[in-house]
């Protein structure tokens, strides 16, 4: 990765392109309101936060300092950043308790739809002499009864060794590792593609002055995103972990699970690693 790439990684520029992202997504979906939930879910959030200015005994200098953080949130354009990384793992938890196949976690900030078609077997688009250890990930997709789901769709995206992800850097091809790779009639999948880095999130901006205030790191360990998906059958979006990778023990979006944690082993072809990972979807 150059010099320029990581100096122009900015908050900024990568807030711009996930709330692009996010509103791209939201003209494809629409959702009913209801009314009532609404005022339900408001009233309460905004209860807990006057208890939490009475327990507290808020000042009115902190309460500035938090008006004018607010702002310059949205300023740097990292709403869907702050949200992806202190909020959504309880909204996932919750959304899929009841699942009885493959556990999910976050989607993240740095999805974006349409990725290309590929075959079952298939190489993620990536550079030429692309840097990272080489890493087989290979598995079926089945529904909870153990039958095989022809066709399923297996959607992966990752950062890069240097823990960029493309279409939120500069300088990185537009699909680089980000592909759908279509499962054969037995619902297996083979994709080659690289072992990604663990990165911190963006630190210049808004959430960055968060977490120094805090005292908190900034770090998620390294992963693969995916999402897996079969006509008839409910979406899994997870996230897939490496066995004593940095910082899986304290991942800054909460978002680690045990079931989510891989175990490569020297692949079989000699070069770099591989691991088998089953996707196991409730019907819808």
């Amino acid at each position: 990765m150059t010099d320029t790439t990581i100096e122009q990684a900015t908050a900024a520029a990568s807030g711009a392109a996930a709330t692009e992202q996010f509103r791209s997504k939201q003209r494809m979906e629409t959702a009913d309101v209801d009314i009532k939930r609404v005022d339900t879910l408001v009233t309460e959030l905004l209860t807990a936060a006057h208890d939490i200015i009475r327990r507290h005994k808020v000042t009115y200098a902190e309460y500035d300092a938090l008006k004018s953080w607010l702002i310059q949130v949205g300023e740097d354009g990292e709403w869907p950043l702050f949200l992806d990384v202190w909020l959504e793992h309880v909204v996932e938890e919750v959304a899929n308790e009841n699942r009885e196949g493959s556990k999910g976690t976050i989607e993240g900030p740095y999805y974006v739809v349409d990725s290309p078609r590929l075959a079952a077997e298939a190489t993620l688009p990536m550079r030429d002499g692309e840097e990272g250890t080489p890493l087989l990930f290979q598995g079926q997709v089945t529904d909870v009864d153990g039958s095989p789901l022809a066709g399923a769709t297996i959607e992966m995206w990752h950062a890069d060794s240097d823990g960029f992800y493309s279409q939120f850097a500069p300088n990185l091809p537009e699909w680089n590792l980000r592909g759908t790779v279509v499962a054969d009639d037995t619902g297996h999948f083979w994709i080659h593609t690289i072992e990604p880095a663990p990165y911190q999130i963006p630190t210049d901006g808004a959430c960055g002055k968060l977490i120094a205030a805090a005292g908190w790191h900034a770090w998620r360990p390294a992963h693969l995103h995916l999402k897996v998906m079969a006509p008839g059958h409910q979406r899994i979006t997870t996230q897939l972990y490496f066995k004593g990778g940095e910082h899986v023990a304290d991942d800054i979006a909460s978002a680690v699970k045990p079931e989510l944690i891989l175990a490569p082993a020297p692949a079989v072809n000699g070069t770099g690693r591989e691991v088998t990972y089953d996707f196991v979807l409730d019907k819808a």
